[in-house]
């Protein structure tokens, strides 16, 4: 199996640990960017505060084990999403949101542990019109087997769909492992795994944590041991997708003029979170590679 090792960010508070894009591969599916965050217990009155900023060409999608986290964004919308929810917001032409945690969360000592996860949009719809949408518990099928079990969070998988929206065929689940097995269905142009806790194993090979491991195309695989892991991927992408900071476009024009327009504050504001931002950074976290 090709693995990629994490990059870690240690943010103080909180570790991020990302494993896309990066220097050997950029994508999985639909998948660009790829963060887990946390386990974390921060300080009393302290919690995350990330800053308006900016995205377009893309979709992020927030799940959470722990925690809580508040979206707000320049549609209007305010949205807490706890554990067991999903938060997808399509950025598409541009949009601009804000995440930090709520108010009764710094009170008592925020926890914090999830995933942070972009999708590229595809040819053809990557200026779609800005959308938010959070999907319950509810909408995201639990699949129940004998020391196993997957929340289905994107696409069609053992046999259930999760209700979330999306804009290219797309895999994504939450499976927690108690010394049961699951077999992996091939039917995805690409898919991958990242353990984030415990011992898991992938056809009895034993994974290293927050590491990606893609998997075969086209073969079944059988996950099984002990902890928790996360199943991404989908129909792979034809056209190539550039990456820099929070700008995703398969038009490098396009995310300098993305550049420009933030530098000239030309995106829209977030209503209740106006007077922060993040400026462009010199040098980004987060870019491509030829």
């Amino acid at each position: 199996m090709e693995t990629i090792a994490p990059v870690t960010h240690d943010l103080g508070a909180f570790k991020v640990r990302r494993v896309l894009p990066s220097k050997g591969r950029t994508m999985v599916g639909p998948f660009i960017f790829v963060d887990e965050f946390g386990p974390a217990q921060m300080d009393v009155g302290a919690g995350m505060d990330v800053r308006p900023h900016p995205h377009i060409n893309l979709a992020t999608v927030t799940y959470l084990f722990e925690g809580a986290i508040q979206h707000r964004d320049s549609l209007g919308s305010n949205q807490v999403i706890r554990p067991g929810a999903v938060n997808l917001m399509t950025a598409g032409s541009g949009i601009v949101h804000s995440e930090r945690s709520p108010a009764e969360e710094r009170a008592g000592g925020p926890r914090l542990y999830g995933m942070q996860t972009w999708l590229a949009l595809p040819d053809g719809r990557e200026e779609i019109d800005p959308a938010f949408d959070h999907v319950p518990e509810a909408g995201l099928p639990l699949v129940e087997d004998d020391g196993v079990s997957a929340r289905v969070l994107m696409g069609r998988l053992w046999g259930v769909e999760a209700a979330t929206p999306c804009h290219s065929p797309t895999i994504y689940a939450d499976l927690l492992l108690g010394g049961g097995t699951l077999k992996i269905e091939a039917d995805a142009d690409e898919r991958a795994v990242l353990a984030t806790e415990g011992a898991v194993t992938i056809d009895g090979d034993q994974l290293s944590l927050f590491t990606l491991y893609i998997l075969e195309p086209g073969s079944e695989a059988v996950i099984g041991g002990t902890g928790r892991a996360m199943l991404l991927g989908g129909e792979a992408f034809k056209t190539r997708r550039h990456v820099w900071w929070n700008f995703v476009s398969s038009d490098r024009e396009r995310i300098r003029q993305a550049r420009e327009d933030w530098t000239a504050r030309r995106f829209p504001l977030v209503p209740g979170d106006e007077e922060e931002w993040i400026p462009i950074p010199q040098v980004p976290n987060t870019v491509s590679y030829p």
